[in-house]
């Protein structure tokens, strides 16, 4: 990193990228991802399977996605209000331990309505992971290597979703539904024992406001590791307006309602498309294509770099029209060009998410736990409404009409995203006594 020479030293001691501390804490952050995304999408694939065994409708089968990732929209903010009083960490593994709890008795729903609910309770007790976990890593990994560690912690996601897809998709051929969903329990198990484990110890910042150092961007006092203290600590409610307020969060929120709709919208019904004419695919053979979530992975991971050197405008403009064009690729017929639009959309649309999440992490100079909550509610809601109201479109008019849908709201999210064009672009590190105002940053990365 490049420095001027009246810049102050750097003395945030935040482990850096390529310090074993840094590893292990990207490590862990993973491991949850991958315990929530897994457990969270199980069932996504399977939808054709429950709606058979339950003789529903697809809107009908879809709403134990859209419960799961409304529980979840609806339990953020509790969440994050939690996590500043008992701290980030924390919050996160009690969330997997009550969400793998839960996991454990969805097998058992005899009724629809009662796995309905299950999924509901298990999604409210998920929310503790997105709550906390960027908002985790903007304080306590280095603000010059936190948009990697986000975009890194963002590739969890599609990985625990695409394993987790791929596992009840080949469960659920053996067993039925019920195995496939014990099958990502146990995932999710194992995941949270490796967070547990490789997470490393020693204290925690709890301020949802934390900067970078001992002062703040407010100027209010702070303890030495960045936790607000006396008069000068905004309550919840100021912490809550900041993150409603601050210019640009809220076109940043929207890209995750639209954006994740109209992802929603295409995997929730993509079982249903691919085991009826003219694909007739198997439960398995169906489950196959979600490994388009590799595309999810690569396009998470390099997000950080790009915002770095293009910005964060250009970036998540870039990835919304590759996602509409990806869209426009699923109208064809044939399995090839299929699987090609998916991946196109795919990596498109973690592009996207990783870019806007690292953006709204570091523009909550104030209430960063609360904004990250807000993202995550807009998020979650995306999926669940808009998920559920795909399904209507496809029981009414068919995969053609879904996939206009999707389209439509990829169209909001550009509209939205206008009012990101004049955003200041700054530099990270220690130039500044505050948290940047951009998800990554242009010259002062220290590649």
């Amino acid at each position: 990193m490049t420095l001027s020479s009246d810049s102050p030293p750097d003395h945030d001691t935040r482990p850096r990228a390529g310090t074993s501390a840094y590893r292990r804490t990207v490590v862990a952050l993973v491991a949850a991802a991958v315990a929530t995304f897994a457990q969270l999408w199980s069932l996504q694939p399977i939808l054709p399977a429950i709606s058979q065994g339950f003789d529903a409708s697809a809107s009908q089968a879809a709403l134990s996605i859209s419960l799961a990732t409304g529980g979840l929209a609806g339990f953020t903010l509790v969440w994050s209000g939690v996590a500043d009083r008992l701290g980030r960490a924390r919050v996160i593994a009690v969330s997997l331990l009550a969400a793998t709890a839960l996991g454990c008795l969805t097998p058992f729903a005899g009724e629809l309505w009662l796995l309905l609910g299950l999924r509901a309770l298990q999604g409210a007790a998920l929310g503790g992971v997105p709550a906390a976990a960027v908002a985790y890593l903007a304080e306590e990994v280095h603000p010059s290597d936190a948009p990697r560690a986000t975009g890194l912690y963002i590739a969890g996601n599609p990985l625990g979703g695409m394993g987790g897809r791929l596992l009840a998709g080949f469960a659920t051929d053996l067993g039925g539904w019920q195995w496939g969903i014990a099958a990502n329990t146990l995932l999710g198990l194992a995941a949270l024992a490796v967070f547990a484990l490789v997470l490393p110890r020693g204290p925690h910042r709890r301020g949802a406001t934390a900067g970078p150092g001992p002062a703040t961007a407010h100027g209010a006092p702070a303890t030495g590791n960045g936790t607000f203290t006396g008069p000068a600590a905004p309550g919840m409610g100021a912490r809550l307006r900041a993150a409603l307020a601050t210019r640009g969060l809220p076109a940043l929120y929207a890209q995750a309602l639209l954006l994740m709709g109209a992802f929603m919208t295409v995997y929730n019904l993509l079982g249903f498309r691919l085991t009826a004419p003219p694909f007739g695919l198997s439960q398995a053979a169906a489950s196959l294509l979600f490994l388009s979530y590799t595309a999810g992975m690569l396009g998470s991971a390099v997000a950080g770099n790009a915002v770095a050197r293009w910005g964060g405008y250009a970036v998540l403009t870039t990835s919304t029209v590759l996602m509409a064009a990806g869209l426009g690729g699923l109208f064809g017929t044939a399995l090839p060009g299929l699987l090609a639009a998916l991946l196109v959309m795919t990596f498109a649309f973690f592009s996207a998410h990783a870019t806007a999440s690292a953006w709204v992490g570091a523009r909550a100079v104030a209430g960063r736990a609360q904004a990250m909550a807000v993202y995550t509610l807009a998020y979650y809601l995306g999926s669940s409404l808009f998920g559920w109201l795909g399904g209507l479109v496809y029981d009414t008019v068919g995969w053609d009409g879904a996939v206009v849908f999707a389209l439509g709201l990829c169209a909001g999210a550009a509209l939205a995203g206008l009012r990101l064009r004049r955003l200041p672009r700054v530099e990270a590190g220690p130039r500044r006594s505050g948290p940047p105002e951009g998800p990554a940053t242009g010259r002062g990365t220290g590649e």
